[in-house]
């Protein structure tokens, strides 16, 4: 409630999001950005390390999702993200894989 205020978005993984999204809306959350590198489920539970569920983007909020294209990992996905996406009111962002190693 702070004057001037547009925005206030939150960057998730969405595993909870299901779950939080009625009581972030109620508190304002107006803009979502999600990590989501892969579309194939084995391959999300890899990255977040535990048996999760893709997460619905059918919430009504503006939605962002950025995707870390990796070479040999999800780089043949690219198109089924531009497919997945064509008919949400979302945005895709690819973006460069940048190992930090030291």
């Amino acid at each position: 409630k702070l004057e001037g205020l547009k925005t206030i978005a939150v960057t998730t993984n969405g595993i909870n999001l299901t779950r939080l999204l009625p009581r972030l809306k109620e508190a304002g959350l107006n803009a979502i950005n999600i990590s989501l590198d892969t579309l194939v489920p084995a391959k999300f539970e890899f990255i977040v390390r535990r048996k999760a569920l893709l997460t619905s983007f059918r919430c009504l909020l503006y939605l962002q999702v950025n995707c870390v294209v990796m070479r040999g990992f999800n780089e043949d996905e690219v198109l089924d993200f531009v497919d997945f996406t064509k008919d949400l009111p979302l945005d895709v962002r690819f973006i460069e894989y940048m190992p930090f190693d030291g």
